[in-house]
């Protein structure tokens, strides 16, 4: 097999799973009478993916609060919002993520990496980039555009 035939072979195994991890899997509770909480999304930064997810309000409040805090801690810093923007536009290796981010050296990349990675954020390729994990594309865009909101910067 050619190098060019297998590189389109991986190419359109991995636009496969990313389409597949993008259909929420949570399936919505009996609902509780508090109204419903709904997002989606269609997006193309760097593969086709698209969610929508509608839960009931009041079982929403009812989930366990430690993995949702652990993303929003992940999120909860500078660095680590560069980090993921500059991944929405697509992989990038540790050169062009220390770049993105800011920083001085790898280690200080490593650091900010792992607290993504252990949120489900973001991933490593199998080429040694990283990248934003398919399934978590539209909900870190959510995250975003709605601490932008609630930061004044979307207006009114």
């Amino acid at each position: 097999m050619t190098a060019d035939r297998l590189a389109d072979l991986e190419r359109r195994v991995e636009q496969l799973e990313q389409r597949l991890a993008a259909a929420p899997a949570a399936v919505a509770p009996a609902p509780t009478g508090t109204g419903t909480v709904r997002y989606s999304g269609e997006v193309a930064l760097h593969g086709e993916v698209r969610w929508s997810i509608e839960y009931d309000a009041g079982a929403a409040l009812a989930l366990d609060d430690e993995p949702r805090t652990a993303v929003l801690a992940a999120l909860g810093h500078p660095v680590r919002v560069r980090i993921v923007r500059g991944l929405l536009h697509g992989p990038r290796g540790t050169a062009e993520l220390t770049e993105v981010a800011e920083l001085a050296s790898t280690g200080q990349l490593y650091h900010h990496l792992r607290a993504l990675t252990h949120a489900g954020l973001v991933e490593q390729d199998g080429r040694g980039s990283y990248r934003i994990a398919p399934r978590a594309v539209v909900p870190v865009l959510v995250l975003l555009t709605a601490a932008a909101d609630l930061g004044g910067q979307l207006g009114s």
